[in-house]
């Protein structure tokens, strides 16, 4: 008698839900923020499932500056760690976002974009958070930045960020649009087993060998939760390898290098898109977010009037997919970029593009999406 295969289990959620979702099957055991507009649902529902778990811890902070205190200190005792924002916040974010950088903290920040500056627009969509993303926090860091463009994207690549902040010990920035943050779709939601759960590196050395910083093939220091017996020193001081301040011009350049090749070296890892009509298209569209959903159905309207049209979707935002990119300068004839900001994206495209082809961007601040129509105009 065939056995009947097992319904994979589906819910109808947006996309803030689905984001902490994805984190708590990606192993997230605390999460310390503050409400608002429009990302607070995430932390509605981590307030509500994480102090069910037997280890979980759920903080609401007075701040968005102690929100990130908060997850890098936890994440620093062992645990997998998130916070979600939006722009103010996030804004607020950045001093404690370097010195996550500068100490190989593995932390998850949430940004869900909307209107800006400032208060800017509370309740309308925005990709205007993008280069904030990547050079928010002063001085040479690298960081790696995600975005969704569905609900599902949602949850999958919340896991991906937390399976990158661990495997690269690296904050990992999701960016999503108030747009997907609140549309609501069907969903599947994977059984725990089949989720690839990645985490940091231990010691495989006695404490009294143990050197903090150490460099390694993959430029990724081992992590042993405070408390365990090894001895670790953190501080927002360029440090040796024993996590002690130094201005040694050698062990800086060394500290340095290091955290920039422990990314630089994995970029095909890192660095994902997902095309669609592309193979012979001689019009290309690059989105990311809830615009690429707008992009994929003037893509197909095109087509249906003729024009080779295809769509190159952004996951990875930094380190910015260059070989995507630049394959589609060199043989498309026209690339189009519609964001909701002044241009932010359409600056990484243009530098890669070096005059390959011409280089259209359309653009919206006005707290409104980019319709399916307002790029198919672009595109025929």
């Amino acid at each position: 008698m065939a056995q009947r295969k097992k319904k994979k289990k589906e819910i109808f959620a947006q996309g803030n839900e689905a984001i902490a979702q994805g984190a708590l099957l990606a192993g997230c055991t605390f999460y310390a923020g503050y409400p608002i507009t429009p990302s607070t649902e995430i932390m509605e529902v981590m307030a509500a499932r994480l102090p069910a778990l037997d280890n979980g811890v759920f903080i609401q902070m007075e701040d968005e500056i102690a929100s990130m205190g908060a997850i890098i200190g936890a994440s620093l005792a062992g645990r997998k760690a998130m916070t979600a924002t939006s722009g103010p916040g996030f804004s607020l974010m950045q001093e404690h976002i370097g010195y996550a950088c500068m100490v190989e903290a593995p932390v998850v920040v949430v940004n869900v974009m909307r209107g800006g500056p400032s208060t800017g627009l509370p309740t309308s969509p925005a990709q205007a958070d993008v280069q904030m993303a990547r050079w928010g926090t002063h001085g040479d860091h690298s960081i790696i930045v995600l975005s969704a463009s569905t609900v599902q994207e949602c949850l999958d690549m919340t896991i991906v960020a937390f399976n990158f902040a661990e495997k690269y010990r690296t904050p990992v920035i999701l960016l999503i649009d108030e747009v997907t943050a609140h549309t609501r779709e069907k969903i599947e939601i994977p059984d725990q087993k089949d989720v690839e759960i990645l985490s940091r590196v231990l010691p495989s050395v006695p404490p009294e060998w143990f050197k903090p910083f150490a460099d390694t093939a993959r430029g990724v220091a081992a992590m042993p939760p405070i408390g365990t017996g090894y001895r670790m020193h953190y501080t927002g001081l360029t440090h040796d390898v024993m996590g002690f301040p130094t201005s040694r011009p050698e062990e800086v350049n060394e500290a340095m290098s290091r955290m920039f090749r422990k990314i630089d070296q994995f970029y095909p890892d890192i660095q994902m898109v997902d095309e669609y009509l592309l193979d012979d298209a001689e019009i290309a569209v690059i989105a990311y977010g809830s615009v690429a959903r707008a992009a994929h159905l003037a893509v197909e309207q095109a087509r249906e009037r003729g024009y080779k049209a295809g769509l190159l979707t952004l996951k990875t935002l930094f380190p910015f997919p260059r070989p995507a990119v630049e394959k589609l300068t060199k043989r498309c004839g026209a690339v189009i970029v519609p964001e909701m900001n002044m241009g932010q994206m359409s600056r990484e495209v243009k530098r890669v593009n070096s005059g390959s082809t011409r280089v259209k961007t359309i653009n919206r601040v006005d707290g409104q999406i980019i319709s399916p129509s307002e790029i198919l105009k672009a595109i025929v």
